[in-house]
């Protein structure tokens, strides 16, 4: 019992039964206190919370491994039941709880926590979410790096001292063949004070140890050559390496990693960001919850909803769904600053050196480590030296017996103990004591003549390995290259590629940077912040051949010239808005509402939209059965249709306000929509082309605009069997304007003969009246009986693959009624090549 008085006295006072004399000690409470809390305090510090610097193991740890290595636990071995390996620690090694074993034995057993992990676990061991399973339901083994860490102890490498019981003994430190403190880090809080380390990657540290080793007097800024910063296991980036500079030379230091989130098209009417690396010791349903506490509290905005795809197999992806009118890239800005996919990550470097806790930067850290590698390494060397030492006295001891083996058996027959023989073959032939013992204890089977040449040979060997350890042992730089040849083995063997991004400063991606330089400065002294919502800027909406849909990021003028991309053949190219609404006419004479926002923008390849960026027409729009996408229009303008019966009509914009799609033309039976475009002003040419290679012009004024039920009218006189093949909508002044005919056989394989192709000025053609049968096109070779492909059109004309392969065209010639030319390859598409001047008109361009 302790009471407050300051003077100490001892008082006795008789028992209640007087059998026994009660003493009271007065001691000093603050005296005691400060006593036991240091105490406490250097128990927590140098048996529990901080690593040794040279193995970079906490005590548990050290004895977790140890333990599974004296029980055999090796990877080439079953696993056992993890409570087993918790019982072997906590009643031989570590006299605390089996929660803090266990959860020790967990993290060096998972791989988004160290960067190599150390045990092979199998089982739940839990993820960033979740907690292991009970250790009766996990079973473990070492795993393959871990043996580097343990392995050699039985040579005298590391001092042993007695456990918590003086029973059994313990390595005061373990070998560490890798300098396991920088390569998969620490954290713990001890009384006082707290280390919190980062992991790094195996080949870069390792790398840094060897030059370390080769230039004992190598600077801070050396090393940093090979260890440019963390390699975390999760990934990542890292955005500013200052901080990390700070913690390298200081030992404490704080850097920003990010989630790794890339901007996809999840379908084709919506866009999302797609993170595949989170911060380390972030996990997915952490960022869920903050997420939607930030959308619930009105922090986030521009998200539709967030979808965890993790698995084994495919690893991290969680999905988050962008609403449509929002930019991706602020709402990823907007991530970043209230969600953990930004994190901060401090640097505390404090670690046991000598027993005594020490912060140290990264030079310091190497410095500690090699150290204690070379010692291991000369320990190990020496403890060699003196086993070969000890066989070779036994062998020469062995070879002068069995050169007079008979003489030999003669004394030892001949004397009454095994300790009048041993002393009669010292004296004899002056042998030592072991040499006499192991003599005695020779086997018959061992006198043979064999057996004197496997002596000599490993006489020879012997004396050969004593003097190269000799050597070791002399030099030091003959150790430190060994010691630099075992790193680089350890290297080779277990070493990955970096997994973390190292950022100087924040990337940021063109059309991010385009996006910040047009934005308007938040004020004096801010940076200027990207538009949350897309921006009704100009844009073209884009129909390929080969069915991709897709609009461009601005309304630039598309220049022939530069790369083209895949899909370099353009059906229809529409000049409206991001926030706009365009239509979608298919060849049922069915029109869909289509909102431009919902399209997915192209990336620009030097320039020029790539296509290969779109996606498909038919997952864009919903198309019934046998039903096809013939263009993309305005739907403010009088628009030209022609169908494949030769039907045509201008269609009055008198659409519903408040239906999705709705009928244009009331089509007659096996009749379908061939082309639908602009055709506003009565000066443009409504052109039809025939598979007999019949063409039509005439003006768009013989054709008086209809509602859209109409049926429409005659547009041109077909022969029997014949059809139309394409229709189009010319400027009748256009200079430009070119007519491709591509003729071939009707009986032919589809692929198999590529025929041939013409190119005549669009002006060689004569105008002609309405439901007229036109003019000759082209004047079919023998073997031709058809057009294969034609198209009219603003020139030069680009011609295609149905894959979007780009195929030469013959040069323009005069003749309107001649014949082709052969092409060397199959062409299926063709259309404009989009080379549009800054004069052309917005009429004009639509229509092209």
């Amino acid at each position: 019992m302790a009471r407050s008085q300051s003077p100490s006295r001892t008082s006795t006072a008789p028992a209640v039964d007087g059998d026994f004399t009660e003493n009271i000690i007065d001691i000093d409470v603050t005296s005691e206190m400060e006593g036991s809390f240091l105490e406490y305090a250097y128990s927590v510090i140098y048996s529990r919370a901080l690593p040794d610097a040279r193995d970079g193991l906490k005590p548990v740890q050290r004895r977790i491994l140890y333990m599974m290595s004296d029980m055999g636990l090796r990877p080439d071995r079953g696993h056992v039941k993890s409570a087993r390996v918790v019982g072997e620690v906590m009643g031989k090694l570590h006299p605390h709880g089996d929660a803090a074993i266990y959860d020790a034995m967990v993290r060096m057993a998972q791989d988004f926590s160290l960067r190599l992990p150390l045990i092979d676990g199998h089982g739940n061991f839990g993820s960033l979410d979740d907690g292991p399973a009970a250790p009766r339901y996990t079973e473990a083994r070492l795993a393959a790096a871990a043996l580097t860490m343990t392995e050699h102890l039985d040579e005298d490498v590391v001092d042993f001292v007695p456990n918590y019981d003086n029973q059994l003994t313990q390595p005061d430190v373990l070998p560490a063949a890798f300098p396991n403190l920088l390569v998969n880090g620490t954290t713990g809080i001890a009384v006082g004070m707290a280390t919190n380390m980062a992991p790094h990657n195996l080949v870069e540290v390792i790398a840094a140890a060897r030059h370390l080793i080769a230039n004992p007097d190598a600077t801070l800024e050396d090393v940093m050559r090979f260890v440019p910063g963390p390699d975390l296991p999760t990934g990542g980036r890292i955005v500013g390496l200052d901080g990390i500079r700070d913690a390298y030379a200081t030992g404490r230091g704080s850097f920003k990693t990010r989630a790794k989130a890339e901007i996809e098209q999840l379908t084709a009417r919506r866009t999302g960001l797609v993170v595949t690396e989170l911060p380390y010791m972030v996990g997915p349903e952490k960022v869920i919850e903050k997420i939607k506490d930030a959308v619930n509290a009105k922090k986030l905005s521009g998200i539709s909803d967030v979808i965890d795809l993790t698995d084994r197999k495919h690893g991290l992806r969680l999905v988050i769904e962008i609403k449509n009118g929002f930019n991706p890239n602020a709402v990823l800005q907007q991530l970043y600053r209230f969600t953990p996919m930004e994190d901060s990550f401090g640097i505390n470097n404090v670690t046991l050196v000598d027993g005594q806790p020490q912060t140290l930067g990264l030079l310091q850290l190497l410095q500690v480590y090699v150290g204690h590698r070379l010692s291991v390494v000369r320990r190990r060397t020496a403890f060699r030296l003196g086993k070969k030492k000890d066989r070779l006295h036994l062998v020469e001891g062995l070879l002068i017996a069995i050169v007079d083996i008979d003489e030999v058996i003669q004394i030892i027959r001949s004397s009454d103990e095994a300790s009048a023989a041993r002393e009669r073959l010292m004296s004899i032939y002056d042998l030592s004591e072991i040499q006499a013992n192991y003599i005695l204890e020779l086997r018959l089977r061992q006198l043979t003549k064999y057996s004197r040449i496997e002596l000599e040979k490993e006489q020879e060997e012997l004396r050969r390995e004593i003097g190269e350890l000799e050597a070791i042992l002399a030099s030091d730089v003959l150790l430190r290259e060994l010691v630099s040849g075992e790193l680089a083995e350890i290297a080779e063997k277990y070493g990955t590629p970096r997994r973390t991004v190292l950022l100087e400063s924040e990337a940021v991606s063109p059309t991010v940077a385009a996006a910040l330089a047009a934005a308007v400065p938040a004020g004096k002294g801010k940076t200027a912040a990207l538009p949350l919502e897309i921006a009704d800027d100009p844009c073209w909406a884009i129909l390929s051949t080969s069915g991709q849909i897709a609009r461009t990021p601005h309304q630039e003028p598309l220049a022939e010239s530069g790369p083209r991309s895949k899909h370099d053949v353009y059906r229809s190219v529409v000049k409206t808005s991001a926030r706009g609404e365009i239509g979608a006419v298919t060849s049922l004479g069915r029109m869909l509402r289509v909102q431009v926002m919902d399209m997915p923008v192209l990336p620009p390849v030097s320039g020029l939209p790539n296509l290969a960026g779109g996606v498909a027409a038919k997952d864009f729009i919903t198309l019934l059965k046998g039903e096809a996408l013939v263009a993309l229009v305005p739907l403010d303008t009088i628009l030209g249709i022609g169908t494949v019966q030769g039907v045509v009509k201008r269609v009055q914009p008198d659409y519903p306000l408040n239906r999705e799609d709705w009928e244009i033309i009331s089509l007659k039976d096996n009749d379908a929509v061939l082309g639908v475009e602009p055709a506003v002003n009565d000066d443009v040419d409504l052109v039809f082309l025939t598979r007999s290679a019949q063409l039509l012009r005439f003006s768009a004024s013989a054709v008086r605009p209809q509602g859209r039920t109409a049926g429409g009218m005659a547009g041109i006189k077909l022969g029997a069997g014949d059809d139309v093949i394409h229709f189009g909508v010319v400027r009748a002044d256009d200079p430009a304007a070119v007519v491709v005919t591509i003729a071939g056989s009707n009986g032919a394989l589809p692929g198999t003969a590529p025929g041939t192709a013409k190119v005549t000025p669009f002006d060689e053609y004569p105008a002609k009246g309405r439901a007229t049968g036109g003019v000759r096109a082209h004047r079919f070779l023998k073997g031709e009986d058809t057009l294969l492909l034609g198209w009219v059109g603003h020139g030069p004309a680009k011609a295609a693959s149905s894959a979007g392969v780009a195929r030469a065209l013959p040069h323009e010639h005069g003749r309107r009624d001649g014949s082709g030319v052969p092409l060397s390859q199959p062409v299926e598409a063709i259309g404009p090549s989009m080379a549009w001047g800054e004069g052309q008109d917005s009429e004009a361009v639509a229509s092209e």
